[in-house]
């Protein structure tokens, strides 16, 4: 059986043609972060026929299956990553949209000592970065 149709499976989804095609695009972007309609321009790109609102139906579908994370930023436009169950920050360019992930034990550890400190054991947290990325040429604009 093939890993993308193991993978759907085993979150409760049927491998339709849409749902693959979509799991396969979120997994070969560069980009880890992608808008509903960044994946269905890739997917008209590549030939396939599938409509906007099938790829916001099937990235909801992810998301309700654990598939995917939702995020969003400051631009008000959600995006969509595929949950690798590893836990980071994300830092976010707010001229160009450009999101980049980073993971910071230092950071980590001052929140727990934050929230022990105040009584609370951390259940989940998110940290985000607004800023303005400083590349000359920055591809992203």
């Amino acid at each position: 059986m093939d890993e993308k149709n193991l993978d759907l499976r085993q979150a409760g989804l049927r491998a339709t043609t849409p749902r693959l095609r979509i799991l396969a695009v979120l997994e070969e972007s560069d980009q880890r972060h992608l808008g509903a309609e960044e994946i269905y321009m890739a997917l008209i790109e590549a030939g396939d026929d599938v409509g906007l609102a099938t790829v916001y139906r099937v990235l909801t579908q992810f998301e309700a299956a654990g598939l995917v994370i939702r995020h969003n930023f400051e631009s008000g436009q959600s995006v969509f990553e595929l949950d690798n169950r590893e836990h980071h920050d994300h830092i976010v360019c707010l001229q160009c949209g450009r999101v980049e992930e980073f993971v910071d034990e230092v950071i980590e550890q001052h929140q727990r000592q934050i929230a022990r400190s105040r009584g609370f054991s951390i259940a989940d947290h998110s940290l985000v970065i607004y800023g303005e990325c400083r590349r000359e040429n920055c591809p992203h604009r």
